[in-house]
């Protein structure tokens, strides 16, 4: 899929943004905090219906307007099928989201047919944060192109709900009840589990040849994925077994929503091991293999959306991301930096259909003269 031109109103900092883009690449240059990562955020909420950064809708409205409005004309690239998508939502009201001027009846049966992938700063959260990032991470790549496991992940989500809520009751609970809903989140959660268990096997090695690539084989890098449904046991009986101390505790201790994907470097948790190039390197290489994976799985070809990710590598990282993202195996690009020499370099490195934007205040102009050494 390619996005051919998008519409902006009241988004964040921007006021009012019209751009037509490259099919191929297209770099946004400026100072920080000028709304260069808003731009960007702007295409995500086209493909996910919700921002990157602020879940919270009402606040991604600009601060002196009561409405925002984003609009995606995109085409198909095999046979130039036109798709356009709106978002909009004023304060106090539900966001509509449309394909072709027809509003969704559910947000989820979007997710999936614009397939992207955003590397940004805040992916550093996926090393130095909780286990719940690292389940969104699997949640995110692998509900864009399996409907059944966000059908599963809902149904498990909710059950889950309902079920501590009668943990937290202060009146006594009848066991039967409790079992209705252990039984909800069993038979969902095992889909969930299956599904992350073959998505971890199949995406490892893809993984690991891009860290490879990168860091020119400096380091040996895994991804261990862990869950209370392994070892062939049934998790039903897991939840049976934990009930009375999750009344205890009022919540519920054990399930896939806290399964963990375990990091490493060198055998070690990368958390506790890797330096900021390594860790930069590994979130790089986790996004890339993302966009490798999605690309195999789906019909179409991703969106790559690259958020100022050459701060803290050296140069030799730098030159290998360079050359990873100005071959032909990636579609459309968005990139965004402060340091216009490292957009140059790609610029010379991919040749061919470009576009360059400054960024400044919200404001948005297209060109600008190449930077100097």
């Amino acid at each position: 899929m390619i996005l051919k031109h998008i519409s902006i109103l009241n988004y964040k900092n921007l006021e009012q943004v019209e751009l037509a883009f490259s099919p191929k690449l297209n770099c946004f240059f400026g100072q920080n905090g000028m709304g260069k990562t808003n731009l960007l955020d702007a295409v995500y909420f086209l493909s996910f219906c919700k921002s990157a950064g602020n879940p919270i809708d009402s606040q991604n409205i600009r601060h002196e307007a009561d409405f925002f409005v984003i609009q995606g004309f995109y085409e198909e690239e095999a046979d130039g099928t036109p798709e356009e998508i709106y978002c909009g939502m004023k304060r106090k009201q539900k966001k509509q989201f449309k394909r072709n001027k027809k509003e969704y009846a559910r947000l989820a049966d979007h997710i999936g047919f614009l397939p992207l992938v955003m590397v940004s700063p805040d992916d550093a959260l996926l090393i130095a944060g909780g286990s719940e990032e690292r389940r969104r991470f699997m949640d995110v790549v692998i509900s864009q192109y399996d409907k059944e496991y966000l059908e599963a992940l809902i149904r498990y989500n909710k059950a889950l709900a309902q079920r501590n809520v009668l943990l937290k009751s202060e009146q006594p609970v009848d066991d039967e009840l409790l079992l209705v809903w252990e039984e909800a989140m069993a038979q969902a959660g095992q889909v969930v589990y299956a599904k992350r268990e073959a998505f971890t096997r199949e995406f490892v090695p893809i993984f690991q040849a891009f860290y490879a690539d990168i860091s020119q084989g400096r380091e040996q890098v895994g991804l261990h994925y862990q869950s209370h449904a392994a070892g062939g046991g049934s998790l039903l009986e897991v939840l049976r077994q934990s009930r009375e101390r999750d009344r205890i505790v009022g919540y519920s201790l054990r399930g896939i929503h806290k399964d963990e994907l375990e990091m490493t470097l060198g055998g070690f948790p990368i958390k506790r091991e890797g330096s900021q190039g390594q860790n930069k390197t590994y979130l790089v290489a986790l996004k890339l293999a993302q966009f490798d994976f999605l690309k195999r799985t789906g019909r179409t070809t991703p969106l790559l959306l690259l958020d100022d990710i050459f701060d803290r590598l050296d140069a030799g990282r730098v030159e290998q991301i360079i050359k990873l993202v100005g071959g032909d195996g990636f579609g459309q690009i968005f990139i965004t930096d402060t340091n216009r020499s490292h957009l140059d370099r790609i610029l010379h490195k991919v040749g061919g259909d470009y576009r360059l934007f400054l960024v400044d205040h919200g404001r948005v102009t297209e060109g600008g003269e190449e930077a100097t050494a």
